[in-house]
């Protein structure tokens, strides 16, 4: 098993259209409605290329490689990478509490003892104005919750 870190940055719209962060899921019949057949030829273009996060953790794994932003062996290193993340942002957090040093230690001691056991660990937060923060780490090879779904970077060679 290893472990996948992501992230994103961008409008709080962007991030509540739903459409740009779920799967394609099963093709639509020939007798579908035009707009089911439309819906899912926008899922299966935009899914795999949008770098908005999808709606469930392991879904990242479909996305390309190229939206990886690290990868580690040790839970620990994934979660010294989220901690990281955080502290970059921290400071435009739109709640005090989130900011708080001691919260964030917090968290990054709960993610390494989720992906210890096979979990995954997504955060996000609201930065001041229209602004949200996500960051992930996705176990891979295999996933607990999705282990049908291959590594993104063996899909890729």
């Amino acid at each position: 098993m290893h472990i996948h870190g992501y992230t994103w940055l961008g409008e709080k719209a962007m991030f509540d259209k739903e459409s740009l962060r779920r799967p394609p899921g099963a093709p639509p019949t020939a007798s579908s409605p035009l707009e089911v057949i439309e819906r899912y030829r926008q899922a299966v273009a935009a899914f795999p290329t949008t770098e908005v996060p999808p709606l469930q953790t392991a879904h990242w794994l479909m996305k390309r490689a190229s939206v990886i932003q690290g990868t580690w062996r040790e839970p620990k290193e994934a979660g010294e990478w989220l901690a990281l993340r955080l502290a970059e942002l921290a400071s435009r957090f739109t709640s005090a509490e989130e900011r708080e040093a001691a919260r964030l230690a917090l968290l990054r001691q709960s993610a390494v003892e989720r992906l210890t056991e096979g979990g995954d660990v997504s955060l996000g937060h609201y930065l001041k104005g229209t602004v949200f923060h996500s960051v992930s780490l996705v176990t891979c090879s295999p996933n607990r919750s999705s282990p049908d779904l291959p590594c993104p970077i063996r899909r890729t060679r």
